[in-house]
């Protein structure tokens, strides 16, 4: 009798064992770098909504800023404060410090040029992250994030919001659209001077382009005047694709998208729902969802852009400007080891 009833509690025990487990499981912990982006407050008031039930929670933030961009010096306070008291976000001291607290990390600072040095202890310490717009501040500092995710195993990627629109995205493979011949997207395109032109706000319209016609630009061109920004991009199969940046004027964000089976006007920003949906399955699974290579291709996009401006608007191989960052980046390794 005594076995039979002990045989009953132990297969009771077995057999609740995966419901305890599930009740029993802990959010996710993530850590914020740099709070001087009203997206801080955006993405941790979607994440932390007991509502959305995300299984993840930021817990941790580090405030950096940059007391020569205007837009982060006068926020970053602010942005710490509201963190703190509005989601009782723990505020520390070192991005080591940080790292030590949490399963994986969300690098906002508004200023791309400090993300090389901020995700280096970020890496070292294997936490997976994702890198909010832009990137980095240069197209040799973008490739050499990626170097170092890449020879550290360590989850890495960055997008625009504008990307995961729903809207928007649907338009690469699209029933109404059919095959995409062609694309002419559209954003605001403020500048900002310590970045390179497109990078600061461009980078938004940037990526919808890339978003419908996908990787495989060869070439771009570019033409501006003190108000539009204009960028023609040759993609290896004849495609051309272009990005109009708009400074002023009604500004918007879309795109209109050339198919085998029709011209359509693509939808409009899809708020920051679309992306936060998208980095809490990318901490849940360390599956990126977009890929190395596009986004390399977005910014060398960029790049040759800014080239292209100072030489009149000749058209500048894509090809070529990633080989230069990719030497640049060996020249900067060689200088530290000497």
């Amino acid at each position: 009798m005594k076995r039979t009833v002990l045989f009953v509690a132990l297969l009771l025990a077995f057999l609740t064992l995966p419901f305890v487990t599930k009740a029993e499981a802990k959010d996710l912990r993530l850590g914020m770098i740099g709070l001087d982006t009203s997206h801080v407050i955006a993405f941790t008031r979607l994440i932390n909504d007991p509502a959305k039930k995300y299984g993840c929670k930021v817990v941790v933030g580090y405030s950096g800023g940059s007391p020569d961009i205007p837009s982060s010096a006068n926020r970053v306070d602010k942005f710490t404060e509201q963190l703190r008291k509005e989601f009782g976000v723990e505020i520390v001291d070192s991005i080591e410090e940080l790292c030590r607290k949490v399963d994986g990390v969300l690098l906002e600072s508004v200023d791309g040029r400090p993300h090389l040095e901020q995700v280096r202890p970020v890496i070292a310490a294997k936490k997976p992250v994702f890198i909010d717009k832009p990137m980095a501040g240069s197209l040799a500092d973008v490739i050499e994030i990626f170097r170092l995710a890449r020879d550290n195993n360590v989850p890495c990627w960055s997008s625009s919001s504008l990307r995961f629109s729903p809207d928007i995205i649907s338009m690469r493979n699209s029933n109404e659209v059919g095959m995409v011949l062609g694309c002419a997207a559209f954003s605001p395109c403020s500048l900002e001077e310590h970045h390179p032109d497109l990078y600061w706000y461009g980078v938004h319209g940037v990526e919808i382009l890339f978003t419908i016609m996908g990787p495989g630009c060869e070439s771009a061109r570019r033409i501006l005047t003190k108000d539009n920004e204009f960028v023609v991009g040759i993609w290896r199969d004849g495609r051309i694709g272009t990005y109009r940046g708009i400074r002023k004027g009604k500004s918007d964000y879309g795109a209109l998208v050339y198919g085998t089976k029709s011209i359509v006007q693509s939808g409009r920003y899809g708020g920051y729902e679309p992306l936060v949906v998208e980095i809490i399955k990318f901490f849940k699974t360390g599956q990126v969802p977009v890929s190395v290579e596009e986004t390399t291709e977005i910014f060398a996009f960029m790049s040759a852009a800014d080239e292209s401006k100072s030489k009149g608007g000749d058209a500048v191989s894509i090809a070529e400007v990633i080989a230069k960052a990719k030497k640049d980046n060996e020249l900067r390794r060689n200088r530290k080891v000497n």
